[in-house]
């Protein structure tokens, strides 16, 4: 990436603050703290730096850090901060490591802006540097959300193109790394256990970023250490936030039959079930006062095509299985 004003401008308006980017990163940090247990020396090298959250919150935990990145100002705005940085080409940084002397190789917001192939040499060099149960942290927008695939990836104009999480995830796991994990991240908080969501959630309510943490091989006693953060689930899928949809249509549906039900001259018998009356296409909103269809039924959730089936779970969207 050039050095140049406008990029460190553009982060600036686009990044967010410096206290929200540390805060997102906490999710992290029982990775490291984990490391930590294992190796009391435990270093992180950090891949395009940028402004240095990252490298604040290590030095905040304890950890020995060192930034990398080609921007000059990136690089001024850290070391103005006291941070251990330096300009380098991240591949070149990792090339001239000796093999096991890192214990956390972190890229944030770096793979999307490196051509593919060297972004398979950078994780195949980073498995050579990393100590044993070692970790590699590679964060990333996630086109899985469609506003992020589609228009909000494209904002920054050095991104090159979008890494499905199936495609980042499987570089290391080529590489023979232990295990890879995903982790979606970045998603409204109040979406997990919403008991009713609008359509726009559905649409652009998953998680808007991810990460894949991959970990070196090592004895299992160590590997077995980290079991527990890797078998936790992050985030929202668009297809849990389509199910929770599709509960939230047939809730309004379900009220609008009980409705019908007992409404002089319904053209359907006391009896008549749910599937029966949607999927005959007829419009809910038309045998019931508008005034009670808002009461149950925002502008957002109004029914306007058949449903095409029932289901009968009925979870917050947190307590999918």
């Amino acid at each position: 990436m050039e050095s140049n004003n406008f990029y460190f401008a553009f982060e600036a308006k686009y990044r967010g603050s410096r206290e929200l980017i540390k805060s997102r990163q906490q999710v992290y940090i029982p990775f490291v703290q984990q490391l930590q247990l294992v190796y009391a020396d435990c270093s992180v090298l950090d891949l395009g730096c940028g402004r240095g959250e990252w490298l604040e919150l290590m030095q905040e935990h304890g950890v020995a850090v060192k930034g990398i990145d080609l921007n000059d100002d990136m690089i001024s705005a850290c070391k103005n901060r006291g941070f251990a940085v330096e300009k380098r080409d991240a591949l070149a940084a990792l090339q001239a490591l000796p093999d096991e002397s890192i214990c956390v190789i972190s890229g944030f917001h770096i793979a999307e802006h490196i051509p593919f192939d060297i972004l398979q040499d950078l994780v195949k060099e980073a498995k050579r540097v990393l100590r044993p149960a070692g970790l590699l942290i590679l964060e990333t927008p996630n086109p899985e959300n469609p506003m992020v695939g589609s228009c909000n990836f494209y904002t920054d104009p050095s991104h090159i193109h979008p890494l499905p999480p199936t495609l980042l995830s499987f570089i290391p796991q080529y590489e023979n790394f232990a295990r890879v994990k995903v982790l979606r991240l970045q998603e409204d908080p109040a979406l997990h256990d919403a008991e009713q969501i609008a359509l726009i959630h559905a649409v652009a309510g998953a998680s808007p970023d991810y990460a894949i943490i991959a970990q070196k091989n090592a004895d299992p006693s160590l590997i077995s250490l980290f079991d527990n953060l890797f078998s936790k689930e992050y985030g929202l899928t668009i297809g849990m936030l389509c199910d929770a949809y599709d509960m939230t249509v047939r809730r309004i549906v379900g009220k609008g039959v009980s409705m019908l039900y007992g409404r002089k001259n319904s053209p359907y018998p006391l009896g008549a079930d749910m599937l029966s009356i949607t999927t005959a296409g007829v419009s809910l909103e038309g045998f019931f006062p508008i005034e009670s269809w808002g009461a149950w039924a925002g502008e957002d959730c109004k029914i306007h095509e058949p449903v095409s089936k029932v289901a009968t779970r009925d979870k917050p969207i947190g307590k999918q299985t």
